[in-house]
């Protein structure tokens, strides 16, 4: 008897972990990358598709929550074909050379407002990793999550567009996330 109580424990205590760790797929179809910079003054911006990865998202245990999601550099659209070509060459995303950007998460903490929360890890374009933070939400949402949130960061530090003078060094991502 004593031992059929243990083994019950031991399971209910196997689910807790496993319901911890519950991850989701991110879906591309119902998610927007999205990128605002400013060219010769005037703001302008695309979205990249081809978002995939793993999110493991627990708002009530946040140390077992990450986020590896990334998504096509070749799918970069600005709705202008002829700069879209252009931003996958090597100056600017290097698509043949590096197909993927991607963010990995190192930490989650919740925020003082319900609801938010930041996330710290690592963004990757070109090959070179940077580390950054930012706040987003989580609303539940069917059997998964949307996720929004933003963040600001220096195109040069990423060697993204060379030495051009008419793009701003600093742009904005705004992302919105559907995970199932």
């Amino acid at each position: 008897m004593q031992k059929a109580f243990l083994s019950f424990l031991l399971g209910i205590s196997v689910c807790n972990f496993l319901s911890a760790q519950q991850s989701y797929t991110s879906i591309d179809a119902g998610s927007k990358i999205h990128f605002v910079i400013k060219n010769f003054g005037i703001k302008t911006g695309g979205d990249f598709s081809g978002l995939k990865g793993t999110i493991k998202f627990d708002a009530a245990k946040l140390t077992a929550s990450s986020f590896n999601v990334s998504v096509d550099a070749k799918t970069v659209n600005t709705d202008n074909n002829t700069r879209d070509g252009h931003l996958r060459k090597s100056e600017y995303f290097d698509v043949d050379q590096f197909p993927l950007l991607s963010f990995v998460s190192t930490k989650i903490t919740q925020s003082t407002i319900a609801g938010r929360f930041y996330v710290f890890g690592n963004l990757t374009i070109k090959g070179v990793s940077k580390p950054i933070e930012f706040g987003f939400s989580a609303t539940a949402k069917g059997k998964g999550y949307f996720f929004e949130g933003a963040f600001e960061i220096n195109r040069r530090d990423f060697g993204v567009g060379g030495n051009s003078i008419s793009m701003a060094d600093k742009l904005t991502v705004s992302l919105s996330v559907l995970a199932n």
